[in-house]
């Protein structure tokens, strides 16, 4: 057990944390580190996150060398290399266990609002972010609002001098799909319930629950898939689950496309040179351009093991964007072992390239189709808001503005994917993604512990908008506005972290050797110590 407490000075600042999911628990790992007492509130009765309320089959999206701790490495007894919901539950707890994190977290504690006690300030504008804590140009404090639950149900407010929100976007509050007239959920006499609703349920439960129905799943991401996939299970060909598809991806098979590891394509410093950078040089601008017809090449080598190994060409399931749009984008996910297996078999049913326009008595309609999609019970993978759940967090107005950013996209506008401009004293970690989120959340709690303890200063607040507008270009032009999630990063992995290493006084090249350096894949364990 790490004892982060022997410290003889604890520093006076209060950190309250958002959340106990990963972030939530890297953030408050590396606070103590620093020698501050962070006070984490958590809604539910545990550690973890949505890996605590996830669909039972469910399995990590990246191989666990990529999902780590840098100083807590999977025990020698995981030996899959995509380890079940369970086991990765478990992983995190230990983690919490192994560092003494829990005595610091309020568990049933929901945070019902945050609001700054100088919201009247132009907190937009000069350098008002020069300081992490109250300065002379700063002099507020947060006001956390807590509604607990145990042992009876309570409210309080509590004073923090800076507040780390980890709530992460893929919970509490589901995407909807909302149709015009009366062809709404209440029109179906059927059930409608969200994949959200479905992940709470045990396996036991969730199996009697779709057991004898005809069951439609409207999503073709993870949650859809696995959902799908438990769906046929029960019910076998007898009742087949059908998959509602608007917009097939290049869903991956395995992270091994014709033996390679994807890793070698994709995550090292060489793939990096062949992408249009956030404020790259005129040599890097050059080297990208020149060397596109090798991005090109990657991507297609990929897509022609995916086409081959899910025969995507014969289930009419080939993407008309490419590899990399979807990782770009965010969009990617490792099927479950035998996913086509049950659509040849016809036990999962899809239905492709289709927009939903409604529900009516019988089920599900479709655009252009006079037939509905008949079923006992329809499950809406359809995603979150989570732009929605982030916003609506803060009291202030204009806060809620700046979180929602300049146009209807999904992206938050943070500087190094951690800060907005005009927040004083306060950070956002776990908002944006990559390929593996631990990876990513754990590197920018490092980052953001180094700034709470002054080692450097962040630039001006036109300095920070200036590089948040290079990284949104970025993200647009590699995923296209019709696949933009705005706050992914995963293409530019090495080149984000390299940054923050830079900001931290670290070396960014972490490797040994040339070769290691250039073509091998960057990990959690290359930033350890």
């Amino acid at each position: 057990m790490a004892d982060f407490d022997s410290r003889e000075n604890r520093k006076k600042e209060v950190i309250g944390i958002v959340g106990a999911g990963i972030s939530g628990l890297l953030a408050c790992k590396y606070c103590l580190s620093k020698g501050f007492d962070p006070i984490v509130f958590e809604s539910e009765s545990g550690v973890g996150g949505v890996w605590s309320k996830t669909i039972g089959s469910t399995k990590l999206q990246t191989p666990k060398p990529l999902y780590q701790f840098s100083d807590y490495p999977w025990p020698d007894s995981v030996t899959e290399l995509f380890p079940h919901q369970q086991t990765v539950l478990e992983y995190i707890e230990s983690y919490a266990c192994h560092f003494d994190l829990a005595r610091h977290i309020q568990f049933n504690s929901k945070v019902l609002s945050l609001s700054y006690d100088e919201d009247d300030n132009d907190d937009s504008s000069g350098d008002l972010w020069g300081e992490p804590f109250s300065s002379s140009s700063n002099k507020g404090k947060w006001n956390v609002n807590v509604q607990h639950s145990t042992p009876t149900l309570s409210t309080q407010v509590y004073v923090v001098d800076f507040v780390i929100v980890c709530v992460g976007r893929f919970s509490q509050i589901p995407n909807i799909p909302q149709f015009l007239g009366n062809k709404g959920p209440e029109a179906f006499e059927g059930e409608v319930i969200h994949s959200m609703d479905y992940s709470k349920m045990d396996p036991k439960t969730a199996a009697n629950f779709v057991k004898g129905k005809h069951v439609a799943v409207v999503g073709f991401q993870k949650s859809g898939i696995d959902i799908a996939m438990e769906c046929s299970t029960v019910n076998g060909i007898e009742r087949p689950c059908t998959v509602v598809v608007r917009t097939p991806h290049w869903n991956l098979p395995d992270f091994s496309p014709w033996g390679l590891h994807l890793g070698y394509l994709y995550t090292n410093r060489f793939s990096e040179l062949m992408v249009h950078k956030p404020g790259e040089g005129l040599l890097l601008s050059l080297l990208a351009t020149t060397l596109s017809p090798l991005r090109w090449a990657f991507s297609k080598f990929v897509e022609s093991y995916i086409k081959r190994k899910n025969r995507l060409a014969q289930h009419g399931m080939v993407p008309e964007h490419s590899f990399l749009n979807d990782l770009s984008s965010c969009s990617l996910s490792v099927l479950p072992d035998g996913f086509y297996d049950r659509v040849e078999q016809r036990s999962i049913k899809l239905i492709k390239k289709v927009e939903i326009v409604g529900f009516c008595k019988e089920g599900i309609l479709l655009k252009g189709q006079a037939e509905p999609i008949k079923s006992d019970l329809v499950i809406l993978a359809t995603g979150f808001r989570g732009i929605d759940k982030l916003k609506h967090i803060f009291e202030s107005p204009k806060y809620q503005e700046f979180i929602a950013g300049l146009d209807d996209s999904a992206a938050v506008p943070l500087y190094r994917e951690c800060i907005h401009p005009g927040i004083p004293q306060l950070a956002i970690i776990g908002f944006s993604e990559s390929t593996t989120n631990l990876y990513t959340s754990e590197i920018r709690c490092r980052w953001l512990a180094e700034l709470l303890d002054g080692k450097f200063k962040l630039p001006s607040v036109k300095m920070m908008e200036k590089d948040i507008a290079e990284w949104d270009k970025y993200k647009k032009r590699y995923s296209y506005n019709k696949y933009y999630r705005g706050s992914c990063i995963a293409a530019l992995h090495v080149w984000h972290n390299d940054q923050l290493c830079k900001d931290m006084g670290w070396n960014p090249k972490r490797k040994k050797g040339f070769w290691a350096e250039w073509f091998e894949p960057y990990g959690p364990m290359d930033y350890t110590g």
